[in-house]
Formats: structure tokens, C-alpha cells, sequence
């Protein structure tokens, strides 16, 4: 047992806790009797020490009261007593006045500065961007929205999550760093209370972005953001509101709440068909990077007034240094890579790749195309593909589902997992099932050796290494430590076979990807930083919902690779221009190229995006040129 403390200090502390309960009128008066205590001893000390002090009692007693009376600001006036009355009465009045102002101004500048320390200050701005929630989102959609804004002047992102105001700026500082022209302000409080989010001002804000915060009611959380920014301020047909929400039975409920201008993204179908699509077409992963990142070119909507009345086919040979992908119709219809004969109206918008949206600039003459270099490629038959899904999380009914949509008849896709294949096999005929392709599942560790040496890797046409969660809701951070082992044994196999594998890898922290075992220049989908990018580019143009809805379709355009040896001869040099000529005459859009010998060699990993159509190019066997078409 504890020996119960009992000197002399306990018992002082003991005997203040129980004054300081009796209340205000309590401490008042044992305040003024200390006062008294100490203040009329050590005048009568500090006169009767004064030789100049009166000889009299009188005269002391007098002096004594004068004392007392300068240091309590009682003022120590003498006279008749009840001169005395009032002048006491008087000091302590203004005592108290002066005491009540001191304490008001005190308790508002206190409570001042803990709103700003706490973030609940309302932030007032106008035309700045406001993003709702906080996950690793967060710090790739800022990261941009800064890029975005390198030239602007003021420019400012609001940052409302139900976190700690001194955390998130921290964090925000530390994944970041320098803003440059772009204040970042964090506020505190709960995205889902309407009387909550004024403190960001998202009624004068030029875009609204809802992050989930991930975990199992992500989803439910973003809606229910949706709603309360509904209810919070009206809504406007110049502000865009974005959002994105994983699982695709929550998309009807989100646009709903998000209401008719507002743009919800699915991140699973997105994802799901960028794996695959990037599974068939090696590299495909980092031409999305380029493309979707402010660092770089980028897509822009431009008038087409200049270029009314004429074709889209002479459109694509009008600009030196920017590319043209597709059409925004007066009406809103996005059409991209439309036939070459399709008139432009003077109302429509041409969907074009640029530095910036004002160097879009028709050139004063047509780039010159080199017709001896054009080749008229005919169409390849494809054939069956072997396919390899290592892990199985709750995109990969939908990965199965868009590759059957892909491959030719006789395909097949081998599925290696923890799950049980019944639990497999069941996810996927809820999706469907599969027409085209033959899928075989097998129970399996992917981090462990032996699984893969069993499989024989090499022999696959595309491996497709996903975040294995053994079957539960909800990837974790550790799902990307076994991917990073997984890497490991395929760099082991790879090493081994002498040959590169074709491995396209999901991650879900994009800082991992980093520490990935791999070759550089490898396919990478972090969904992340992915739907990060696609966000913030629609936050910054709302008109791009259109082109980015008909790249991650089903059905319409999207972009390929496809060989360079298809549209001009290998190993001459020939002018960008003239490979634009030759995708042309394919109903194509050439928008770039990938160098196969710079593939290894950081940043670009060979890919170019629109490239000066002036600019001479050799390509050799392995080389790509980029194109937006059908198929």
C-alpha cells in the first residue's frame, strides 16, 4: 500500500483545491484579505522606516492609509470621511472597469488564437480550390493543384478534415515542401456537418475535391460529404464539385448527392481497366503519368473558331507543337479521334495535348510529311494470350472482367491467391462471368518462392501483380510488403530466364513503388496517386470529365502504343509530322512516341508526348508510336 503523503506542503495544496471550489465571490475575498495582509504591514514598515515621515501618530496614520491606497489604486485620498467614502468607492469602481476591459480583451484574444491554432477560423478567399477530407490523397492532389498554379500570382488551396490543425500542416510541409505562389490553409472539423464547412468558403471556391478517407465506410463517408455540401451552400453551375469513391455500387448513390455538375470517379473500374488495358500494352502506364501530371504537357479544351468549316484531318497537321486528340462539340459531346472528313463547327472545341492552354497556336505553315516514309500497314490478327494474375483483392473480378472483353477467344488467365478458388470463382460470375477466356484459379502464397517456380513465369505473355488481401474488404499497408517480396522472386525468375517479364504492378502508397525491386522504366498503377491526378485535373477543368469518361471506357477511344514500324519506315529519319499523316490515314490520333533504347533512362523512360511535328525521328525495332483510337 502507498504511504499516504501528509506534510505540511500536501495539506497547503489540500486547503487551496478546497478554497477554489467555493467560487468567484470566495476567491475575491481572501484575495483582498492576503492584500490587505501584506500591503498595510509593509506600509506601516516603509513609513515608519521614511525620516521624513510625519513625528505624529496622526500624521503616520495618515501616510499609512496614502500607502495602501497608491498601491491597491485605491488612490489614498484624505479629507472628510465621507470625501474618503467616495474617492475609495470611485477607485474601485474603475478598478473593476479597468479589470473587466483587461479580462474581455484577454479572453477574445485567447480564444482568437485558439481557433487559429485549433483551425476553426473561417477562411476568406475567393476562386480558390477546397479539398474535403484527409488520406495520402491529400499530399499528390496539393502537389499538383502548386504545380497547377506556378503561374498565378494568389492562389490558394483550403484543406477541411476532422484532424489536428498543427498535424496537417505539418504533414503537408514534410510531403510537399515549397508552395511557391499557392497558400495552403488547414481547418479543423467534421466534412460531414454543413454548419461546419463554411469555414472553408466553398460557396466563392472554384472547386470542391471530396477525399475518402479510406477504410470500409470511405464510401459512405464521401456521400454523406456530398450531402452536407449540399445542404451547406447552393449549388453553382460555375463551381465544380469532384469526388471518387472505390467501390462501383456506392457511384450511382455518389453522383446523385454530387448533384448534375458534379463528377464522381469509380476507382475500381478505373483502376481495374487501366491494369489491364496497361497488361496488353507495355509502358501504356507511363504515358497516363505524363499526360495526367501538371509537370509536362497535358490535355487542354481550345476554341476551334480558327479552324471552323475545315476538317478534323487537316486540324491534326495545323499545330507545330501540339497535338490533337478529339472534338468537344458545341453541344458537349466529347468525341476523340472522330474520322478525318467530320467538319468543325464554330462552336466546338478541339481536345488538344500543350504545354499550357495558350500555346495552342495554329502554325503559319504545315509541318512538311515525308510520303516515301509512310507505310500502309495492314491490320494484325490477334492472337490467344496466356495470362498470369498473382493476388486478389476486391478489384479483381472486374480485372477479369475487362480482359475477357479484350482477348481473343481461347485466351487464358491463370489466377495464383490465398483465397479459396469457390470464393474466386463465385466473385467472378457475380461480375458476369467470362465468354472469351478461360480462368483457371490456384491456391497459393505468391510471397513464397516455390509458388512462382511452379508456374513457370516466363512462359506468360503478361503477369499482373496485384495487392493480395487473402480475401478481406479492405488492403492494408501491408499488402504492399507483399507485393515488394513478391517483386523480389519475379526479379529472381526474370534474372534467371535471361529475358524481361512483362509485369504491370498495383500499389496502394506511391512511396513504395520507390522501393520496388524492378527495372527502371517499369509499368507501375498506384490508384492513389492515379485518381489523385485525375481529380485535380478535372478540378482544374471541368470540360476534361468528358475526354478522361471516354479514355477509361469499355467501349469508344483510349490510347495505345502500337509499332512504329506500322506507320513509317524503320530506321530513316523522318519528321513527327509525317507520322501524324500516316495514324491519319488509320482514323488515328498520334499524340507521342516511345523510344525502346531509352526505355531505361529516367524520368521520361523513352516516352514523348507531344513532340515537335519539325522534329526529325529515327525509330527502330521496339519503338512505339502513341495513338488515341478505337479498339
Amino acid at each position: 500500500m502507498a504511504r499516504r503523503a501528509s506534510g505540511p506542503w500536501s495539506r497547503l495544496r489540500y486547503r487551496f483545491d478546497n478554497l477554489m471550489v467555493h467560487g468567484t465571490p470566495v476567491l475575491i475575498g481572501w484575495l483582498t484579505l492576503v492584500c490587505l495582509v501584506i500591503v498595510v504591514p509593509a506600509s506601516v514598515v516603509l513609513v515608519w522606516a521614511d525620516r521624513g515621515a510625519p513625528s505624529g501618530f496622526s500624521g503616520r496614520a495618515t501616510a499609512v492609509w496614502q500607502s495602501v491606497g497608491r498601491t491597491l489604486r485605491l488612490g489614498g485620498e484624505v479629507g472628510p470621511p465621507v470625501y474618503v467614502a467616495m474617492s475609495v468607492l470611485l477607485a474601485l469602481v474603475a478598478l473593476l472597469f479597468v479589470s473587466a476591459l483587461v479580462s474581455l480583451i484577454t479572453t477574445g484574444l485567447n480564444e482568437r488564437l485558439l481557433a487559429l491554432r485549433l483551425g476553426r477560423s473561417v477562411v476568406l478567399e475567393e476562386r480558390h480550390t477546397v479539398l474535403l477530407g484527409w488520406s495520402d490523397q491529400v499530399f499528390p492532389v496539393v502537389a499538383e493543384l502548386v504545380a497547377a498554379n506556378a503561374n498565378q500570382r494568389r492562389a490558394a488551396v483550403a484543406v477541411l478534415a476532422d484532424e489536428d490543425k498543427a498535424h496537417m500542416d505539418g504533414e503537408i510541409a514534410t510531403h510537399v515542401g515549397d508552395t511557391g505562389t499557392t497558400r495552403v490553409i488547414c481547418r479543423s472539423g467534421a466534412t460531414t456537418d454543413p454548419a461546419v464547412l463554411p469555414r472553408v468558403s466553398p460557396g466563392t471556391a472554384k472547386a470542391v475535391l471530396v477525399l475518402s478517407p479510406g477504410g470500409p465506410d470511405g464510401d459512405r463517408h464521401v456521400v454523406k460529404t456530398l450531402l452536407a455540401l449540399d445542404a451547406a451552400v447552393p449549388r453553382a453551375e460555375d463551381r465544380v464539385v469532384v469526388a471518387a469513391v472505390r467501390e462501383p455500387r456506392h457511384h450511382t448513390a455518389a453522383v446523385l448527392a454530387a448533384g448534375p455538375h458534379g463528377h464522381v470517379l469509380s476507382i475500381d473500374d478505373i483502376v481495374a481497366r487501366l491494369l489491364v488495358q496497361t497488361s496488353r500494352q507495355p509502358g501504356l502506364s507511363l504515358v497516363y503519368r505524363e499526360l495526367l501530371d501538371f509537370a509536362g504537357d497535358e490535355f487542354y479544351l481550345v476554341p476551334a473558331a480558327g479552324l471552323a468549316g475545315r476538317t478534323f484531318g487537316e486540324a491534326l497537321s495545323a499545330f507545330a507543337t501540339t497535338s490533337v486528340a478529339g472534338l468537344v462539340r458545341a453541344g458537349g459531346d466529347t468525341v476523340l479521334s472522330p474520322p478525318p472528313d467530320v467538319r468543325i463547327g464554330a462552336g466546338d472545341r478541339l481536345v488538344v495535348i500543350t504545354e499550357d492552354d495558350d500555346t495552342a497556336v495554329p502554325a503559319d505553315t504545315v509541318p512538311p510529311v515525308d510520303e516515301d516514309a509512310i507505310v500502309a500497314a495492314g491490320p494484325r490478327a490477334p492472337a490467344a494470350e496466356r495470362l498470369l494474375l498473382l493476388g486478389w483483392n476486391r478489384r479483381a473480378p472486374l480485372i477479369v472482367e475487362q480482359l475477357d472483353q479484350y482477348v481473343r477467344p481461347g485466351s487464358s488467365l491463370d489466377v495464383v491467391s490465398l483465397s479459396d478458388a469457390a470464393t474466386l470463382r463465385s466473385a467472378v460470375s457475380a461480375v458476369g462471368g467470362c465468354v472469351r477466356l478461360l480462368v483457371t484459379f490456384h491456391h497459393g502464397d505468391i510471397t513464397e518462392r516455390r509458388t512462382l517456380s511452379g508456374l513457370d513465369v516466363p512462359s506468360y505473355d503478361s503477369v499482373m501483380l496485384i495487392a493480395d488481401d487473402g480475401g478481406s474488404a479492405q488492403a492494408g499497408p501491408e499488402t504492399d510488403d507483399r507485393t515488394l517480396v513478391t517483386l523480389l522472386h519475379l526479379r529472381a525468375v526474370e534474372e534467371a530466364a535471361g529475358r524481361e517479364l512483362s509485369v504491370i504492378t498495383e500499389m496502394t502508397d506511391d512511396r513504395n513503388r520507390l522501393l520496388a525491386p524492378v527495372r527502371q522504366g517499369a509499368d507501375f498503377i498506384v490508384s492513389g496517386r492515379l485518381i489523385s491526378l485525375l481529380m485535380t485535373q478535372i478540378a482544374e477543368n471541368r470540360h476534361l470529365a468528358g475526354v478522361f469518361d471516354e479514355l477509361f471506357s469499355a467501349t469508344g477511344s483510349s490510347i495505345h502504343l502500337r509499332p512504329a514500324a506500322d506507320y513509317v519506315l524503320p530506321g530513316r529519319d523522318v519528321s513527327f509530322a509525317t507520322v501524324v499523316e500516316s495514324a491519319r490515314r488509320r482514323q488515328e490520333c498520334a499524340i507521342g512516341y516511345r523510344l525502346r533504347a531509352e526505355a531505361a533512362t529516367g524520368p521520361s523512360h523513352g516516352v514523348r508526348i507531344n513532340p515537335d511535328k519539325r522534329v526529325p525521328v529515327r525509330f527502330g525495332t521496339g519503338d512505339a508510336v502513341i495513338v488515341v483510337a478505337e479498339g
